[in-house]
């Protein structure tokens, strides 16, 4: 990203940013995902905790079932359930999560991989308006 500075506005900052991301390799999204919380637990940077502020209005029952599936879900593919959580409530999640267990594995991958794309254009956003 730093190598195709300055950028003119944010609409090609973010479309610089999705060429990039879809230009990498597996290996980079999985060293992607690694950096993120699990669905449910508490997160560490304020971004991740925004964003799943909504999520974490719930109640045990629900928590315990996203840790239940996330661990699933880790078990079945290797690596952590990613989902572009903002405004998103636990069940809604929870929906999302229970389909996604269903896909193949390769399937599975590029769906994870846009929703880490999804949640950097909201980043680069928040990056650069506030």
């Amino acid at each position: 990203m730093t190598g195709e500075r300055p950028f003119a506005n944010l609409a090609v900052m973010t479309a610089v940013a999705q060429r990039l991301w879809w230009s990498l390799a597996a290996a980079d999204w999985l060293e992607a995902f690694a950096a993120h919380p699990r669905i449910g637990e508490h997160a560490a940077s304020a971004w991740s905790a925004q964003e799943q502020a909504r999520a974490m209005e719930t109640g045990d029952a629900a928590r315990a079932r996203l840790v239940a599936g996330n661990r699933t879900y880790e078990e079945r593919f290797g690596y952590t359930f990613i989902v572009c959580a903002t405004a998103k409530s636990a069940e809604e999640i929870l929906v999302i999560l229970e389909q996604r267990l269903r896909n193949e594995p390769e399937d599975e991958l590029q769906i994870a991989a846009d929703e880490q794309r999804k949640i950097t254009e909201i980043r680069l956003n928040k990056l650069i308006t506030s």
